[in-house]
């Protein structure tokens, strides 16, 4: 294959070899996407149903939880079939496609995570100004940014990756299209173009991490500065969970862009799905966990559904 225009399919790498243990991962791998459905798709009836969580704080946690699904399911369904079905291809424009959806969803997380710091600072460091600096308009606006800024990220990143010549063949080393897999592919003469699409995606994710990271110093200056120690522990349990979570998704992606180039194909893949496919599924369990208003709304959601069965028996037997 001398250039990308003669490949028509990619070869993504299989989780297992024989049949037993594909069906095993299918299992597995079916089981954490439902959970995932059903702690993120809770998040999301939870907070559009009770006003009392009409807040900017959960308006970004509503639009975190509609990310993650979106990107749990760019990567997880496609890897469920090709284990249920014994089979590893995916077409050129299907891949193109996960490249891009998994990039946009995964870059506006990191986007939206850094409006969610800021909202933290707003609400611990300048309480006076909260309604004032993070209205409906302001809180609309800045969710536009992360999703619009993703979107044009993933763009860029797309169309770079896929205008390389493809020389080295059509196997995939990863269980999904991955930017640096699709880039290993290339011929030795886009080193340049590799080397820029690097630089960008660091640039743009430094930016954001020195925000997050400044956000926080003045948030724990102000905590510190706080006379009692219940408003102390208070104020920074407001934080716990979304300081959790940008920690597991930074450490995770961290860990899989700059390990060794020598890691073993199933230890990469163990890194890849720890990154792409368990943060998704525990955000919303870290969230939930020590938030009482949001189990509140959640156990009232739970009661909505469990009422509608009952009835529904009911409506069937007239």
């Amino acid at each position: 294959m001398s250039n990308s225009s003669s490949i028509t399919e990619f070869l993504l790498l299989a989780f297992a070899d024989t049949r037993a243990l594909q069906l095993l991962h299918f299992v597995l791998f079916l089981g954490i996407y439902l959970a995932a459905l059903l702690g993120n798709g809770l998040i999301l009836t939870a907070v559009a149903c009770d006003h009392r969580l009409h807040t900017p704080m959960y308006f970004f946690l509503l639009n975190l939880a509609l990310l993650d699904l979106c990107c749990i399911s760019t990567t997880l369904p496609k890897a469920m079939a090709n284990s249920l079905w014994d089979t590893r291809a995916i077409s050129y424009s299907g891949c193109a496609a996960q490249v891009f959806f998994f990039f946009f969803f995964f870059s506006a997380e990191y986007y939206l995570l850094t409006v969610m710091s800021y909202d933290r600072y707003v609400a611990i460091c300048k309480p006076l100004h909260y309604e004032t600096l993070l209205g409906s308009r302001a809180c609309a606006q800045m969710a536009a940014a992360a999703w619009g800024s993703g979107f044009l990220h993933a763009a860029l990143h797309t169309a770079n990756v896929f205008s390389l010549t493809l020389c080295q063949g059509n196997a995939v080393d990863q269980f999904f299209c991955e930017i640096p897999e699709i880039i290993k592919l290339s011929c030795s003469n886009s080193y340049l173009r590799k080397v820029w699409i690097i630089m960008v995606g660091f640039c743009l994710a430094s930016g954001c991490f020195v925000f997050i990271v400044l956000s926080y110093v003045q948030i724990l200056r102000a905590v510190l500065r706080m006379p009692s120690e219940q408003g102390q522990y208070k104020a920074f349990s407001t934080c716990l969970p979304h300081l959790a979570v940008v920690s597991l998704f930074l450490s995770m992606t961290i860990f899989a862009y700059l390990k060794s180039p020598s890691i073993s194909p199933s230890l990469d893949l163990v890194v890849a799905v720890l990154y792409s496919v368990v943060p998704p599924a525990l955000n919303p369990l870290i969230y939930s966990m020590r938030n009482k208003e949001l189990k509140s709304a959640v156990r009232k959601v739970f009661s909505w559904i469990f009422l509608i069965g009952d009835k529904f028996p009911l409506y069937l037997h007239k």
